[in-house]
């Protein structure tokens, strides 16, 4: 999947935004492309490497899927609950796109309905 295809995919989901929110702060995250649903982020990767992407998942599935060589700890972010998925191939597009929608679905579940 190439980063357009994972953009559109992100932005198929029902509510979801995206946005830069780093670009002012710190010099290495101002590429960082944020997916939103509400007010909360559920995914987001650098556009200027494109070489993984951060989602949040459900803490009680993340050692498990830490076994697959694409999925590790975080970069600067919780390892209770987000994971960083290689987009290298070494996760098959439909394990990709499976984990986005995860993501998705937890962050939206977690909302409030006013935030929805």
């Amino acid at each position: 999947m190439n980063i357009e295809e994972f953009r559109a995919f992100c932005l198929s989901f029902p509510d979801t935004h995206e946005g830069m929110p780093f670009q002012g702060f710190f010099k290495n995250s101002r590429s960082i492309l944020v997916f939103y649903v509400g007010k909360k982020m559920f995914c987001f990767f650098d556009i200027d490497t494109f070489d993984c992407c951060t989602l949040k998942c459900d803490p009680e599935v993340i050692e498990e899927l830490r076994q697959h060589e694409g999925i590790q700890k975080p970069f600067n972010l919780s390892e209770r609950y987000w994971i960083s998925v290689a987009l290298n191939g070494k996760v098959s597009e439909e394990m990709l796109k499976d984990l986005i929608k995860k993501s998705y679905t937890l962050v939206k579940a977690g909302m409030t309905k006013k935030n929805r």
